[in-house]
């Protein structure tokens, strides 16, 4: 069954432009070219978060200057194993782009939702 996956990264501090820049002129066109499906991939702006304070909800809203966060599609996890593979194995990603996303990016802080469409959802 199709899922698709919800990446979100911590950009270090001063590095979004250039992270943002390098993700389109080098993740994208790589990745695809590896047969990734990429559905978008966004500058998070701010957050916001609902509480329930004497029966009002109140929006809190909160800047997010070094989020961001992509979304890629997979026929089944058979295939996103392969693609991963092809993607993060081999000798490009591992001598060329990783070491220049290590720069950019929080690796330690990465987090992928897998997340399966419900029925009335346009992206399936």
């Amino acid at each position: 069954m199709a899922f698709f996956e919800l990446r979100i990264y911590d950009i270090f501090e001063g590095k979004k432009d250039d992270w943002i820049e390098f993700f389109n002129n080098i993740v994208i066109p790589f990745q695809t070219k590896k047969g990734m499906i990429i559905h978008g991939a966004f500058d998070v702006l701010s957050t916001d978060k609902f509480v329930e304070e004497n029966q009002n909800r109140i929006m809190n809203t909160e800047e997010n200057p070094n989020l961001f966060t992509w979304i890629r599609r997979f026929e089944n996890i058979a295939h996103k194993q392969r693609l991963y593979r092809a993607v993060y194995e081999s000798k490009e990603w591992q001598e060329d782009y990783r070491p220049k996303v290590a720069k950019m990016i929080n690796l330690n802080s990465v987090t992928v939702h897998n997340l399966s469409a419900i029925e009335m959802s346009i992206m399936k």
